[in-house]
């Protein structure tokens, strides 16, 4: 079942009122800053990147072009990061569709990926599966990248105050906690820039709408531009993980 269905668990802040009607924002707004000439020419060896997740990356709701992984590899082109996005991301996936495909995914690509992000974990939330199966699915997704030595990204996600304290008690210190674990790159919120914000998401109340996905790009671009292995002829390791969480 895809993110859509389950709307009725979404986040209350992310909720439309029947009545609010967003006025259009001014020019100077809808004017996103992926649209400008880059400021530095693109240059050196092409930069693969991999997105892996779920609808949030793969573009729920939007036209060819809009999704997060599409824009996100304009902006750093725009930068002069000479990147190139595969996007994975497939609709309903939860934790544990995402490490059943990892394999074949890996293999598919036509070269190593030098950063996988990942979303996943929004499935897991909404139906309310185990935290401990959440945590459990993406630190084996993150194990077999860092066996790889492919450095990651995650993309954090908040569990909905309905589904009470004690399960957001266990499930958001999922994302920190592994993040620091094998030396990723951490987003603490991916959603945090469309929150109270009306006409940045859909009408499911919860998947951004273009202008949307561009703030979530805007306020997470330079992550991810940092987070690609500063490389000379060849990309680096990823960080060592630690081993005070193993058995996490």
């Amino acid at each position: 079942m895809r993110l859509a269905r389950l709307a009725l668990l979404a986040l209350p802040v992310l909720a439309l009122t029947a009545c609010e009607k967003a006025a259009p924002p001014p020019p100077e707004q809808t004017e996103s800053a992926l649209d400008a000439p880059p400021a530095i020419p693109v240059m050196g060896p092409e930069r693969p990147i991999l997105a892996f997740g779920d609808s949030l990356l793969a573009g729920y709701g939007l036209n060819d072009g809009e999704s997060y992984p599409a824009r996100l590899e304009q902006a750093l082109r725009a930068r002069g990061v000479n990147a190139r996005i595969t996007n994975a991301g497939v609709s309903g996936d939860t934790t544990a569709a995402g490490l059943e495909r990892l394999d074949f995914t890996l293999g598919s690509q036509t070269e190593k990926p030098e950063l996988v992000i990942i979303s996943l974990g929004g499935n897991d939330m909404l139906r309310g599966l185990p935290p401990e199966q959440t945590r459990q699915n993406l630190d084996a997704i993150l194990k077999k990248l860092s066996d790889e030595h492919i450095r990651a990204m995650l993309l954090g996600m908040l569990a909905a105050p309905n589904l009470g304290k004690d399960y957001a008690a266990k499930f958001n210190p999922i994302y920190p906690q592994l993040a620091q674990k094998y030396g990723a790159v951490l987003v603490p919120f991916f959603l945090q820039p469309v929150i109270d914000k009306p006409d940045l998401v859909q009408q499911d109340h919860m998947h951004p709408t273009a202008i949307g996905v561009d703030a979530i790009v805007s306020a997470t671009v330079d992550d991810v531009a940092d987070a690609l292995p500063k490389r000379d002829d060849g990309a680096a390791p990823p960080p060592t993980p630690s081993s005070k969480e193993e058995g996490a």
